[in-house]
């Protein structure tokens, strides 16, 4: 038999007058409470509270009213909204709800209310790059330089940024401290260990891409993913271990990135990569943008002018504008797109995360490497709109 929470005002009449009917000395007649029951869907024990309150008022000289004593009973006033108390608070005071309600002296739950209502929002907070008067200058000059005007359309717009290859480095880990899984009632939970989890195995990637080609009819002429270049080394083991002896070859990430490092990816990996896979048709002269870190090059190197003025290529270095990661395409967002691919291989050894950054290098469609590009573009928009 279903059952109802309370019932109503009209119900509750309903059902004293139809035991009134036939009843004698306040007592309803046979089968009358029954027939409620399966009337109205209610426990007999609801039936009966409701007929023994009516006789309850009756005896006291009251009106055998139906209204329910829970309308009557006093409700506790809500907490009115100040919301210049709460800006008055400090911002570390309502980081979080629990505080928030300590800051304005209520519960928890009302300020919750307040929060699913709309009345109130919450905010994410991220922290932004402390730019001085020379970086905002910078930002505004690279964003103009990215514009050109189209005699046609009488307007500016911008350059198709086909010939500029950005290349940035980053660290991509073979798991991650605190990982989220969803596990069936009876299943047993992971068991993953490490030795410290302050030094997670890691290895550095140098990524180069740019913007891709398409046809007149949508379809990818050049998907402009150069390639992701891994900082590893193969290295003998020093030791015997369950999975080798000692003295075999393995790879090993190289720890300590110096310009010798990076200068000997850019010469032997990138260049030769970017002339392997650059169109046919394309402009020769490419600019190759990488930010401001130590380890870069300048593109006066001897040895990196050598190769970039071989094969009737003229490629040269150019520097992005510095503490500007919204200006480079790795930064931006290709980086954390490779990386959402590469979380969901479970990696334990280092030519496993290698294998699975390439990968998901690889699996990534051109069309989300073109939307990065619309991206950065949006940002040089922002730039020039507040001027930094």
């Amino acid at each position: 038999m279903a059952r109802r929470k309370d019932l109503s005002s009209f119900e509750r009449a309903a059902i004293i007058e139809f035991l009134l009917e036939g009843s004698q000395n306040g007592k309803p007649s046979r089968g009358k409470i029954t027939a409620a029951v399966q009337r109205w869907s209610y426990c007999r024990r609801t039936i009966s509270r409701t007929w023994a309150a009516a006789k309850e008022r009756r005896a006291n000289g009251e009106v055998m009213s139906s209204v329910s004593k829970k309308t009557m009973r006093p409700r506790r006033k809500l907490v009115a909204l100040d919301l210049q108390l709460i800006a008055s608070l400090d911002l570390s005071k309502r980081s979080t709800i629990r505080k928030l309600a300590c800051g304005v002296k209520c519960s928890k739950s009302t300020v919750g209310r307040w929060a699913k209502s709309g009345l109130i929002r919450a905010h994410s907070n991220a922290i932004k790059p402390d730019l001085t008067a020379p970086n905002k200058l910078l930002r505004l000059r690279f964003s103009l330089e990215a514009l050109e005007y189209d005699r046609i359309m009488r307007s500016l717009t911008f350059k198709s940024m086909h010939n500029t290859v950005h290349i940035d480095e980053k660290w991509f880990y073979i798991t991650k401290s605190s990982q989220r899984f969803y596990l069936t009632p009876e299943e047993i939970e992971p068991h993953r260990t490490c030795k410290n989890k302050k030094f997670i195995t890691k290895v550095m990637f140098m990524c180069a891409v740019c913007r891709p080609v398409f046809g007149a009819n949508g379809e990818c002429l050049f998907d402009g993913k150069i390639g992701i270049f891994p900082f590893t080394e193969l290295v003998p083991a020093k030791r015997n271990s369950k999975n080798r002896v000692a003295g075999t070859m393995e790879w090993k990430p190289i720890q300590s990135i110096t310009k010798q490092v990076v200068k000997d990816c850019l010469i032997y990996q990138i260049i030769p990569a970017i002339k392997a896979k650059w169109p046919a048709n394309a402009s020769k002269t490419i600019f190759i943008q990488q930010d401001n870190a130590r380890p870069h090059i300048q593109d006066s190197d001897p040895d990196f002018r050598a190769v970039a003025s071989a094969d009737g290529f003229d490629i040269h270095l150019v520097h992005q504008p510095p503490n500007s990661p919204d200006t480079n395409i790795n930064d931006l967002g290709w980086f954390r797109a490779i990386q959402s691919l590469q979380t969901e291989s479970m990696s334990t050894n280092v030519d496993g995360l290698v294998n699975a950054v390439i990968n998901s290098f690889n699996e990534l469609s051109p069309t989300t490497l073109n939307k990065v590009f619309l991206s950065l573009q949006s940002c040089m928009v922002e730039i020039l709109k507040v001027k930094v």
